[in-house]
């Protein structure tokens, strides 16, 4: 059997994206690095906390010292970046922990609310924007337009603190907060499920519309396309022709919108944990930027942006996959 070799034009791409996300990652670093260093909160009197007025200056001095906050800014940064190629993510002053065991003790939670919430967003939004492009002009697409219309108006932090007062204050279906109940002494798996409905929900509904809108309007284009009246013609049923003929049509810019709309679903979820009370990276970046907690907030920056990057080379490699025609370029 004969080893496996990867298209020329796969390595192509891949290089070229890598050209291009190392700078954008060095760039991003460099802006949060000045971002912490221009502002006028003081390091060691945060990582203090309220002891910080009665503490002695000598200590404060030591700490601030020890960190080299004092140091030239080209000095501090070349420091960081050798601590970042080992494996140093710094010092969460505001949890006064390593920011790597910051990071791993939430990400996955983040991640479970993204993936989960982006496997409902798609296979919603591809039944429903499909059904009303065959239906189109009816009351059912009339209907969902004018939903995600409003839907889109609407700031995700309201629909979270308005699923709140409905489905968790008055009718009590759903906690409204939390990842486990307060009396709970372990993480089960049905507690987990329970009290993510509402954020999986609320995130969904936020960003369902841009997906729906674009599966109806471009499922509806591939109906007037010819191979799809060529189908109707030969007396094919008319769901063969929709999901067969014309909804396979209209996935292929689909895949880049799930790319592109990524950066987004990732800001939503940060509200959207700071609304629930979950543990994720989301809370965390709100908590580090009210703290001014730099370290950790530059960590997860750069780290969100590698996996947005990541995301779209990881689209781009779809596309091609799903249509061979498509000629690999970079």
């Amino acid at each position: 059997m004969e080893p496996a070799h990867l298209d020329p034009g796969v390595i192509k791409l891949v290089r070229r994206r890598l050209a291009v996300a190392v700078p954008v990652l060095f760039a991003t670093s460099i802006g949060m690095f000045l971002l912490g260093a221009a502002s006028p909160m003081d390091p060691a009197m945060q990582y203090a906390g309220a002891t910080a007025f009665t503490t002695d200056p000598a200590n404060l001095a030591q700490i601030r010292a020890n960190w080299g906050v004092d140091d030239p800014l080209p000095v501090q940064y070349a420091r960081w970046l050798g601590n970042l190629f080992q494996g140093d993510l710094g010092w969460s002053t505001s949890r006064h922990e390593p920011v790597g065991a910051v990071i791993a003790a939430r990400a996955g939670w983040t991640l479970l609310l993204i993936g989960v919430t982006l496997a409902v967003v798609l296979a919603g939004s591809l039944l429903l924007g499909t059904i009303a492009a065959y239906r189109r002009g009816g009351l059912f697409d009339r209907g969902i337009r004018a939903a995600a219309y409003a839907v889109e108006s609407m700031p995700v932090f309201w629909l979270a603190l308005a699923a709140i007062a409905v489905f968790a204050l008055a009718l009590g279906w759903f906690p409204a907060g939390g990842l486990t109940d307060v009396t709970a002494t372990s993480t089960t798996f049905g507690d987990v499920a329970h009290h993510l409905v509402l954020p999986v929900a609320v995130l969904t509904v936020s960003q369902a519309p841009w997906f729906l809108l674009f599966v109806r309007d471009s499922v509806a284009d591939s109906l007037r396309d010819d191979h799809v009246l060529a189908a109707r013609a030969r007396g094919l049923r008319g769901r063969t022709v929709l999901f067969g003929h014309a909804l396979r049509t209209a996935l292929l810019p689909f895949l880049t919108l799930v790319g592109t709309h990524l950066p987004e679903l990732v800001g939503g979820s940060v509200l959207v944990e700071t609304v629930f009370s979950l543990p994720g990276l989301g809370a965390v970046s709100v908590q580090a930027a009210l703290g001014s907690d730099f370290p950790l907030l530059a960590a997860i920056t750069l780290i969100t942006t590698a996996v947005v990057l990541l995301a779209n080379l990881c689209t781009d490699l779809a596309y091609t996959a799903a249509d061979p025609r498509v000629r690999i370029d970079g």
